[in-house]
């Protein structure tokens, strides 16, 4: 990646110029094919987050407690956690994080079985510089509009050595969580503790390979697991703890930095959310119980856990101008992960 950052900087901008009209560009990133957000709309409905402090949105989670409320974050070294009413896309609750240290690198949020967020401090550009990372938990607020929320801090290492993650979900049976680790060519999925402790490390440990990813979520039945990276996404059955089988395209959005994913509450669609100012959440239903896909669904060649992700690009906006989604898909990830790398060696 870096050195395909060096060949193609410029052509990176010259691509994103060339746009064809009809699709979205903003802040350097690119989704093609998604409806236009509604403007005090139904829940759950593809929409904008407006909040001028959230330039990088890199988790996202449904609300248990509020109906239409997802809770996002950026990906900072701020303990502030941000509810956005999908009806409108302005946020409803800014919570601030007491009881924990400075965060470093907060890269995703999921909602676990016992009513509390859990947010994962993992990312680590440096490609596992930190010897541990952290998990901050804390129960989702009965109540929306700005406060403080006292969170509890957990120590996590790998058993294989640290590294570098951005997904991470809590089963919304088991309650167990789960970190999937991102490198290029391929990452692993990661099985914490029955139960995290705050008496020591929470030891992570390698149960499968996964894809390039950026952020995944449990459907709310416990029975799929959805990964997304940049390009692709992915759904599996999920059985005994463990990914069955290689997974479905769900039909992912394109969007220049796709950062995160959730289900709706009630697990009739996904979310697909990306970083950038006033950045895009676009909802794409899921495949039915029967086994029919949504429209719109472009599985093309299917892609296994460890491959890198071979639907790049399927799904939505596949049609028309899917050679120049790429190219342009390409060139702006290149940049952004890299100007990301150089921003945060310290």
């Amino acid at each position: 990646m870096r050195s395909f950052l060096c060949a193609t900087g410029t052509a990176a901008l010259v691509l994103l110029t060339a746009v064809p009209a009809g699709a979205s560009q903003e802040a350097g990133a690119v989704v093609a094919g998604a409806a236009a957000p509604a403007e005090d709309g139904a829940a759950d409905q593809d929409f904008t987050i407006k909040d001028p402090r959230i330039t990088e949105s890199s988790g996202l989670a449904a609300s248990r407690a509020h109906p239409g409320v997802y809770w996002t974050h950026n990906d900072q070294d701020a303990p502030l956690i941000y509810g956005i009413d999908s009806r409108t896309g302005e946020t409803v609750a800014t919570l601030t994080l007491k009881g924990v240290g400075t965060p470093r690198d907060m890269e995703a949020i999921s909602v676990g079985p016992d009513g509390h967020l859990y947010v994962g401090d993992i990312g680590d550009n440096l490609d596992g510089s930190w010897d541990h990372v952290w998990i901050y938990r804390f129960p989702e607020p009965k109540r929306l509009g700005d406060q403080t929320v006292r969170a509890t801090q957990f120590d996590v290492t790998y058993a294989d050595g640290a590294r570098n993650a951005e997904a991470l979900m809590v089963h919304p049976k088991t309650g167990r969580v789960y970190i999937a680790s991102k490198r290029e060519g391929g990452g692993a999925l990661y099985e914490g503790p029955a139960k995290l402790s705050t008496g020591g490390k929470n030891v992570f440990r390698r149960v499968g390979e996964v894809p390039w990813v950026t952020d995944g979520a449990f459907s709310p039945d416990g029975e799929r697991l959805v990964l997304r990276g940049y390009f692709s996404a992915r759904v599996y059955d999920w059985k005994n703890g463990r990914i069955v089988g290689d997974g479905v395209s769900p039909g992912a959005p394109f969007q220049g930095q796709a950062e995160s994913v959730t289900y709706t509450a009630d697990g009739s669609a996904l979310m697909f959310g990306s970083e950038g100012k006033e950045s895009r959440v676009v909802r794409v239903e899921v495949e039915k119980k029967d086994g029919a896909k949504p429209s719109g669904d472009g599985d093309a060649e299917p892609s296994k856990p460890g491959d890198g992700g071979k639907d790049a690009g399927a799904g939505q906006g596949e049609q028309g101008n899917f050679t120049l989604g790429v190219l342009v898909l390409g060139a702006a990830t290149a940049l952004v992960i890299g100007g990301k790398r150089l921003l945060r060696r310290r």
